[in-house]
């Protein structure tokens, strides 16, 4: 993160132990940034579950209502009339073993991941390069499926999954800089209503601990978790 004068003087603006709405929060994004590109707008989350436990797992997808911002490339790992379909969807990339070699060759030229069923054992070779990175294809994701062309098309259309990480916090994008207050907060609260209807069963006391959003270049900004599951 940068600590030069501008980033220095957006943090001013902030009250480091105010909790904001997200009414507040947003038009301070805004004001903070200072950045000479469209900022991608970060979103993070402190759950109060522990990842360790497989019960306590959060991970799951969500469909943006205005969408990322951002052009996805899409590699779909499919055969027979499965090829035809996902390319129709608009997917960048479409094939079979031929990508799996490419990608052991360290062709990394993709942002998401998706895959029929019956390609999984051919993919489950580079399971080693595409877990560590998120972008292996799974099922409770919707990346792993014959409807292949749904899936390519939730994708290209700002569906983005997520998945909590060991300290318990989830990370994802929402949008950009450039996006109007309204799909700011349209997008963010789909995620955190995805949340908090993946809560695990096992997880006790508070759910939401912390919440923040934050742009590429901008300090980040508290929001007060009550606020943002009233009514939820």
């Amino acid at each position: 993160m940068p600590k030069g004068k501008q980033f220095k003087k957006s943090a001013e603006l902030v009250e480091r132990e105010k909790l904001y709405s997200l009414e507040e929060a947003l038009p301070l994004l805004k004001k903070m940034s200072f950045a000479k590109f469209d900022e991608t707008v970060d979103l993070a989350v402190r759950l109060g579950v522990d990842p360790r436990h497989a019960d306590q797992m959060v991970r799951g997808a969500v469909a943006l209502p205005h969408g990322t911002g951002k052009t996805v490339r899409i590699l779909v790992f499919a055969k027979g009339d499965k090829v035809a379909e996902a390319r129709e969807a608009g997917a960048d990339h479409v094939g079979g073993m031929d990508l799996v070699e490419k990608i052991q060759g360290g062709w990394m030229e993709f942002d998401k991941v998706c895959a029929t069923p019956d390609m999984m054992a051919a993919v489950g070779r580079i399971g080693r390069v595409l877990g560590p990175r998120g972008l292996m294809p799974n099922p409770k994701t919707g990346t792993v499926t014959f409807d292949i062309g749904a899936a390519v098309g939730a994708l290209k259309a700002g569906k983005i999954d997520f998945r909590v990480e060991k300290a318990g916090v989830v990370h994802t994008a929402f949008g950009k800089m450039s996006f109007s207050e309204d799909a700011l907060a349209a997008n963010l609260k789909a995620i955190v209503e995805t949340l908090v209807r993946l809560k695990p069963s096992s997880a006790k006391g508070i759910y939401l601990k912390s919440v923040a959003i934050s742009g590429t270049m901008t300090p980040g900004i508290r929001l007060d978790p009550s606020a943002l599951t009233r009514g939820l």
